[in-house]
């Protein structure tokens, strides 16, 4: 069977109908043992234009047919391999692991076992070829492929963490001999393309950009002294005392090809540079570096900042590509330039800007530096408007009187969108969010023109990226950046709603369009629709909204075919409908409880399970002896109960909790179980309400320490931004430097920065990041800022508050309860008490500094 027939027999595996399935399935069996169909279905995994469906099937399906096959059990059974495809399987195996696309690779430490496996059979052999291939004198080109895919195979496996066997100091020791070995050796000067493009890309350059890659991902990922675990400290310090050093002479070594007008790659010199960036801060790397700063900056570093003849030729020739080049992320990933930008911490477009934060002893300094910059917003140059605006918003940022500002603000928004006009570029709209933001209500005559400026953009935006598949993303990248500007301005104009009717008619366009089936997200406004519409969504009857909405969720949750991934806003909205029409959608509340029954029983994806499960929580909140009684009328309050507690208890191997991580979602739960504890003896038997307290105990626990530690890391995250610190050293015998480091870890060493992150982190400061954790779920990271009413409501006192009304209602069931709980519990309990007391004076301070401050 040929590929393309094989991908379709594969695509047939997976119809939802039998007979299809059937005959797919019947086919695999027939030809599974033809010659070369390992091969083929090995070639369907790595294909990235086969649909990714495909690609799981022809996976599963290989591993299952290798787990029966490959050696027979008896052996007098013949070979049902043949020789020759399993010589081809293994002379291709490697090279396909490395293509294989990051949903079919392992990620939890359970799922990771197999990989561990493959490291501890593979990893010495691997080795031994390896040290072999370096030693060939006069190597062939061919040898450089092999080396460039043993390093790929190396880098992939230390990308997330350093596999135990690595951990041994004889082995990592070999490993390091031999890529400290690759970077040492000169390239070879004999075949080298002329064509620069395909210059970069001969093997012999590749092997050496990957080695870098490999020796920059442990220095700047696994290096780092500040690093917990007492394991990968003993590792941080023995890198950083045998390697790092070593690796650093080699980098200024090969940086000296700049310096004689050698080749270097653009994209070898960046990472290099990488490397000087993370190291200048460490007081042992600096020492080293000192003797030669000099040479380092002004014959290295100054020359890559220069603006050169290039540069020259295509400020003239095209500047809106200058412009997108200065300000395109990706191209900062790989630039030479960039990453010496980021080494001296210093750009020389931006040198007005970084000025903007000097307190000035005369404010006419101040005014005369602005007013230079607002006159390079009208120079003839593209590139020196853009780089004028952008050097702008630190002076309105840093600008303690507006009226310095002020009577220029109409001329600066007119050349704001002049350039917007000219320019698809996303910082341009950054800087007019910062006027915005500043000047909050007296952008109130300015809003309608800013709203329809900004849409005008948006719609050029998005015509421009679509126009062209192949482009890049700053057309797209410009258009979002149109959309949050226009919220700005929105919420700067909040307080003044006859502006709204206004502004109307040209966002709704564009809501239309983001909100067609490929737009985004459609749980912010639908979200916004029932919160802050409350009562025109439960009064209105033509149209039947409420219904409207039933019927969109239903639609989604009962269909078969849609992933648990794309189900997600359903129960997130149905949350948003419990929480803000509480008391009013009685009749909605069995429906939606059947409906997400049905699903949980579906679901295969923890996180759509505690989704659905706090739907039943939210349910619980809303009316507590409604939907337990529904959950009894279903027959299912046992079932729920059980797999409510047992989600609860469920941990994975590293000790974290497996579900509801997020704050939000423990609050939910709190709430959903807190209203149960009030109900009387014959809703709640005294054995569930034993166990519905202790689950809500440990729950509160668990969420008072996230959100204790989520201040403490926000606090944390303000001081690290302002300066060094230090590294933590608990073993003052050992001769390790007491180094100070930046306080943002460079997570992605090989492509972004601390500087890029930087940036990331101040655009997108409105979103929270996902557990950091080398088992997280990217899904169980925050929302977006949605207001809710139970932002207002506390857990703790609510809690408190529940149990007070239990021992003044029912003494006796109240007693029998305290009695059942051991000391832990007990201890619980006291400290949930005694916090609750504490959240009642701060909310009551709160409160009254919000009132002395209006």
């Amino acid at each position: 069977m040929d590929l393309p027939n094989l991908a379709v027999v594969l695509r047939a595996a997976l119809s939802h109908v039998p007979e299809e399935r059937k005959a797919a399935e019947e086919s695999l069996n027939q030809f599974q043992f033809t010659p070369q169909h390992l091969v083929r279905l090995l070639q369907i995994i790595v294909d990235g234009s086969c649909d990714m469906a495909v690609r799981q099937v022809a996976s599963i399906h290989f591993k299952n047919f290798v787990a029966k096959n490959w050696s027979p059990n008896d052996p007098d059974e013949s070979q049902k391999v043949s020789v020759s495809d399993k010589s081809m399987v293994r002379e291709n195996i490697l090279g396909f692991i490395v293509q294989v696309p990051p949903l079919l690779r392992f990620k939890s430490e359970e799922d990771r076992i197999p990989l561990y496996h493959i490291v501890e059979e593979a990893f010495p052999r691997l080795l031994s070829i390896f040290s072999k291939l370096v030693q060939i004198v006069n190597p062939p080109i061919e040898v450089a492929d092999l080396i460039k895919l043993i390093c790929k195979i190396i880098w992939s496996s230390i990308y997330l963490e350093i596999p135990k066997q690595l951990f041994d100091p004889n082995v990592f020791n070999a490993w390091m001999i031999l890529f400290i070995n690759l970077l040492e050796r000169p390239v070879p000067v004999e075949g080298q393309p002329i064509d620069p493009d395909i210059r970069k890309s001969w093997g012999w350059w590749k092997v050496k950009k990957w080695t870098i890659h490999i020796l920059n991902r442990l220095y700047t990922r696994f290096g780092d002294l500040k690093l917990q675990k007492s394991e990968s400290k003993t590792f941080a310090q023995m890198f950083q005392k045998n390697y790092a050093g070593q690796i650093l002479g080699c980098h200024l070594q090969l940086l000296n090809a700049i310096r004689t007008g050698d080749y270097l790659p653009d994209r070898v010199t960046n990472l290099i540079l990488q490397y000087l960036t993370n190291s200048i801060t460490k007081n042992s790397m600096y020492q080293m570096m000192q003797p030669q700063i000099n040479i380092i900056l002004f014959e290295i570093i100054f020359p890559l900042m220069c603006f050169n003849d290039n540069d020259q030729k295509l400020w003239e020739e095209d500047p809106h590509e200058y412009v997108r080049k200065g300000y395109d992320i990706i191209e900062d990933l790989y630039s030479p330039r960039t990453a010496a930008m980021d080494f001296v911490s210093e750009l020389a477009a931006w040198v007005a800007g970084q000025y903007a934060h000097i307190n000035f002893s005369d404010q006419d300094n101040f005014r005369r530096a602005m007013h230079c910059i607002v006159a390079g917003m009208r120079d003839p140059d593209l590139p020196v408007r853009v780089d004028s605006v952008f050097a702008l918003r630190s002076f309105v940022e840093a600008c303690k009187d507006l009226n310095e500002i002020r009577p220029i603000l109409p001329q600066l928004l007119d050349e704001f969108f002049k350039l917007m006009n000219e320019v698809e570029n996303e910082d341009l709209v950054f800087t007019l969010e910062t006027i915005v933001d500043k000047f909050g209500e007296e952008m109130a005559p300015y809003a309608l023109g800013l709203c329809q400026n900004l849409a005008s953009a948006f719609w050029k935006c998005m015509a421009s990226s679509e126009a062209d598949d192949e482009a890049d993303d700053s057309g797209a990248l410009a258009a979002v950046g149109c959309l949050r500007a226009i919220s700005t301005i929105l919420e700067s104009v909040s307080s003044l709603p006859h502006l709204f009717t206004q502004i109307e008619p040209t966002l709704l366009p564009i809501m239309r369009r983001m909100l067609t089936s490929d737009g985004q997200d459609i749980l912010v406004p639908l979200d916004n629709y029932v919160s802050r519409g409350s009562d025109h969504f439960l009064a209105c009857k033509d149209p039947d909204y409420q219904q409207s909405l039933w019927s969109a969720l239903s639609s989604i949750m009962m269909e078969p075919n849609m992933e648990d991934s794309d189900i997600e806003p359903a129960p997130k909205l149905i949350e948003v409908l419990f929480q803000n029409c509480k008391g009013h959608v009685d009749q909605w509340v069995e429906p939606y409880l059947r409906l997400t029954i049905d699903r949980l029983r579906r679901a295969e994806k923890p996180y759509l399970k505690c989704l659905l499960v706090q739907v039943i929580a939210n349910a619980l909140y809303y009316n507590p002896s409604l939907a337990l009684a529904i959950l009894h009328k279903l027959g299912v309050a046992t079932e729920i109960f059980n797999l409510w507690f047992g989600m609860l208890k469920e941990v994975k191997k590293s000790g974290i909790r497996a579900n509801f991580r997020r704050e939000h979602d423990k609050k939910v739960c709190c709430l959903g179980l807190t209203s149960l504890i009030g109900l009387p003896v014959d809703h709640i038997p005294a054995e569930v309400l034993d166990r519905i307290f202790k689950a809500t105990l440990e729950l509160l626990a668990a969420y008072k320490d996230q959100v204790a530690e989520s201040k403490k890391q926000n606090d944390d995250a303000g001081d690290d931004m302002d300066g060094f610190d230090a590294d933590e050293d608990d073993n003052d015998d050992e001769e390790v430097e007491s180094d100070k480091e930046m306080g943002l870890d460079d997570e992605d060493g090989d492509d972004i920065n601390s500087l890029h992150l930087q940036k990331l982190a101040a655009e997108g400061k409105g979103f929270q990041p996902a557990d950091e954790d080398d088992e997280s779920d990217d899904d169980f990271s925050d929302d977006e800022e949605l207001q809710s009413p139970i932002d207002e409501v506390d857990p703790f006192i609510l809690f408190v508050d529940s149990v007070k009304g239990l021992q003044a209602s029912d003494p006796s069931r109240f007693q029998n309860l305290m009695q059942t709980l051991d000391f832990r519990y007990q201890a619980l309990a006291n400290g949930i008490a005694q916090h609750a007391e504490e959240r009642r004076v701060e909310i009551e301070k709160e409160k009254l500094e919000k009132g002395n401050a209006q």
